[in-house]
């Protein structure tokens, strides 16, 4: 299912759409890059090396546990805020949905291609993370560190579908879109959407920056073939939730994770 690039638009439009542009990733995955680019250089010039630091993901956020939950679902709920927007205004010019592959008129295909990539990505980026780490080029991340409460594991599936969502509509359908309509070339667009990712990633070390960079280039390509971000979505779910509450059911069983 291949689909035609959306023509350009030149001169006024394009300022507006480049500046709509910065602002949507101002509020989200920009901001995010920005801060990782500044965690990389202070973890490099740490007392200790990189591979002996530690990158937490879905933390604790306070001792007390109801506290603890609300904050966490607060957090998960204004992390999507920006999808809304992405999706408010694209949808001023068409269906946002429709445009993004966000809709459900190809349930199947849309599932068996996200589990599909998951295979695809997972695999090779467990092997790549381990081998990062024992080169020295990135630190260990601990994918969960939420007590052990009835809604921890319940809150990780939902992290884990907010990261997805947040970073595959933003980052690819979005992104790429109002690249195309602004007359990137194809390469540019690729190299923009997988970099940037690469980049929000920093702070787990130069490991995550080349797997989640890959991870983009692929996932920008499938976009661009099949203009449907819901797949990705789901795979990206999917990669989470393995992570996130495999480390959490299995921390401490397997020494090596």
């Amino acid at each position: 299912m291949k689909v035609e690039l959306a023509p350009p638009t030149t001169g006024r439009a394009n300022t507006v759409r480049r500046n709509e542009v910065l602002l949507v990733l101002g509020v989200s995955l920009g901001q995010s890059a920005i801060y990782a680019m500044v965690s990389i250089t202070a973890r490099l010039t740490a007392d200790r090396p990189l591979s002996q630091q530690t990158a937490t993901l879905n933390a604790s956020q306070s001792p007390r546990p109801y506290l603890d939950l609300t904050y966490q679902l607060l957090g998960i709920f204004f992390a999507l805020v920006p999808v809304l927007l992405a999706i408010h205004l694209l949808n001023r010019e068409r269906d946002a949905r429709a445009t993004l592959g966000l809709d459900r008129r190809h349930p199947i295909f849309d599932l068996l291609w996200g589990v599909g990539l998951t295979a695809l990505i997972g695999i090779p980026g467990i092997l790549l993370y381990y081998g990062a780490v024992e080169v020295g080029i990135n630190a260990n991340v601990v994918p969960a560190a939420l007590p052990d409460l009835w809604w921890a594991v319940p809150v990780l599936i939902l992290a884990a579908a907010q990261n997805a969502i947040l970073e595959e509509v933003v980052v690819v359908g979005y992104l790429m879109t109002r690249l195309e309509q602004m007359g990137w070339r194809v390469r540019a667009i690729i190299a923009t959407s997988a970099l940037l990712r690469g980049c929000y990633h920093l702070y787990q070390g130069f490991g995550g920056f080349v797997g989640n960079a890959v991870m983009g280039v692929i996932f920008a390509l499938f976009f661009l073939r099949t203009r449907r971000v819901l797949p990705l979505v789901i795979a990206h779910t999917l990669l989470d939730v393995m992570a996130f509450v495999g480390y959490t059911l299995l921390k401490d069983r397997w020494d090596w994770l």
